[in-house]
């Protein structure tokens, strides 16, 4: 029964598991997708977490503590250099199980271990969906836009024969009428007033 029990052990000793678990994370930080079984998956996630947000901050400190985990200098500047700056603004949750079946001699369940930065079948997958949706927008609008922008052109092009033509003399003479019109309103309505008043 497994009571209280947190860590496992994998059938190892103490410095077995240390070492193997060294071993798989330099591999995964390397190559950045491994293939194992789910509980090895499990206990690898807790082990190299810690480590990828420790690398976060580069200074000689941190990497001499990510050393004492990995005990490889390939791996630990691979960590700093290419890992660190594309998990630099995850919060956590650098790496993804994904699990494959069982295993043909044990039937152990195994799964496939990576970062999730640097899937690039996945990104691509969601880049794409993305881009898609925003591009049929896009191109509505730009239709739309083109559209308006012909109307506008032949607007401008009406207007600038219009100008050509002298028609334009025309419209001036008749805003200028609208706007006379209100006061000689205004005079009828006091010719009319002063009428009523004679007739008075």
């Amino acid at each position: 029964m497994r009571h209280s029990r947190s860590i496992n052990h994998l059938g190892r000793t103490s410095s077995h598991r240390k070492a193997m678990l060294s071993n798989m994370a330099t591999s995964l930080i390397l190559h950045k997708r491994i293939t194992t079984t789910t509980a090895k998956a499990k206990a690898l996630r807790t082990y190299v977490e810690p480590l990828i947000t420790k690398a976060k901050q580069d200074s000689t400190h941190s990497r001499r503590l990510v050393f004492s985990y990995l005990k490889d200098k390939a791996a630990v500047s691979e960590l700093f250099r290419e890992v660190s700056p594309k998990v630099g603004e995850r919060p956590g949750g650098y790496t993804r199980i994904l699990k494959t079946g069982n295993r043909m001699g044990d039937n152990a369940e195994m799964c496939i271990l990576e970062l999730v930065d640097f899937n690039e079948a996945m990104l691509g997958k969601t880049e794409s969906a993305k881009t898609k949706s925003t591009r049929r927008r896009r191109s509505l609008k730009k239709k739309g836009e083109e559209a308006v922008t012909e109307k506008a052109g032949v607007v401008k092009a009406v207007k600038a024969d219009e100008l050509k033509a002298g028609t334009t003399e025309e419209v001036r003479d008749e805003n200028t009428a609208a706007a006379e019109l209100p006061p000689e309103s205004t005079d009828d309505n006091a010719t009319a007033g002063s009428e009523d008043g004679e007739v008075k």
